[in-house]
């Protein structure tokens, strides 16, 4: 199963990812980097910024700053990944940036529970954006 991120709300397509994980099925999400987090930009960037500064530098915890890598840690915390079937499920989830070529023939899903937020009318940040906030290269 392929599913398209772009202006989808990353926790629902997160706990949509993990289902279907789950259940046996490979899941790949493409345009993560278009994927939105809710919520003002002030709060969500201190949240992070102040969750990059835990620990030591050398020995975590480590959290990415790849937008796509963001968005398959988000999945992975939706996943029981300390038990076995947990880790086989996550081994199942990909995450790309934009849509790569082996995956640009196939036709992406659009989750309709995650693209509601035109509805919604709220304040959000796209997840590209956030990485770039935090210290991403990309």
């Amino acid at each position: 199963m392929i599913i398209d991120a772009s202006d989808s709300i990353l926790g629902r397509l997160a706990t949509f990812a993990a289902k279907k994980a789950l259940l046996g099925e490979e899941v790949s999400v493409v345009n993560c980097e278009k994927a939105l987090m809710t919520g003002s930009k002030s709060n969500i960037v201190e949240k992070l910024s102040k969750r990059n500064e835990l620990g030591q530098p050398q020995q975590g915890p480590f959290f990415p700053k790849k937008a796509n890598l963001f968005v398959r840690r988000v999945i992975r915390g939706m996943v029981p990944f300390k038990t076995a079937r947990g880790k086989a499920a996550f081994g199942r989830v990909k995450c790309y940036t934009g849509v790569p070529d082996e995956l640009s023939k196939e036709k992406a899903e659009k989750i309709r529970e995650a693209a509601e937020l035109a509805s919604l009318n709220a304040k959000y940040i796209s997840v590209g954006e956030i990485c770039r906030i935090i210290g991403g290269k990309e």
